[in-house]
């Protein structure tokens, strides 16, 4: 029968645990990183940037629907994938600074934005565009679907943020 070897502080087991009992302060250690700093500031930009590509890229995707890609249907994904990429890389230096209630609404509203954006360039919207009525409830659709996945994402962000931080936004896990 093969057992694990004991370790300590690894296995609860009933009794005194010496190495827990003897912290001087409650908080807890962070797990040491991987990876070094170099790899973190590279995937600091590197993590938007690679974002903000596969964004512009369906962006432009869906605006033509099919169809041939022209010069503006380029355009519109290079520029949809560089705005992408500020605002990710600004709301990741921003918003952990901000209260967790704040940082969720941030994020949340980034979420809500780039998928109503990207639903309103889809086919299925453009199907009834000749149609005064029917341009009108797309758009209406379109802001009412962003606004559910804008607020599913601020429910499971805030819960995320207010479970691992204490209310002055130190992570406590």
């Amino acid at each position: 029968m093969a057992q694990a070897a004991p370790a300590p502080g690894g296995m609860s087991r009933p009794g005194r645990t010496p190495e827990v009992e003897g912290r001087s302060t409650d908080v807890r250690a962070r797990p040491p990183d991987v990876l070094d700093a170099r790899t973190h500031a590279m995937a600091r930009i590197g993590v938007p940037v690679v974002l903000g590509l596969v964004y512009g890229y369906w962006v432009a995707a869906n605006n033509r629907a099919g169809g041939e890609i022209t010069g503006w249907n380029l355009l519109l994904g290079f520029v949809s994938a560089v705005v992408f990429a500020v605002v990710c890389m600004a709301l990741l230096v921003l918003a952990p600074r901000m209260p967790r209630e704040l940082h969720a609404l941030l994020w949340s509203a980034f979420v809500g934005c780039a998928f109503g954006f990207l639903y309103s360039q889809s086919g299925s919207l453009m199907a009834t565009q000749g149609a005064g009525q029917g341009r009108h409830d797309d758009v209406v659709r379109s802001m009412l679907m962003s606004l559910a996945v804008s607020a599913v994402t601020f429910a499971v962000l805030f819960y995320r943020y207010y479970t691992r931080e204490d209310a002055s936004g130190r992570r406590i896990r």
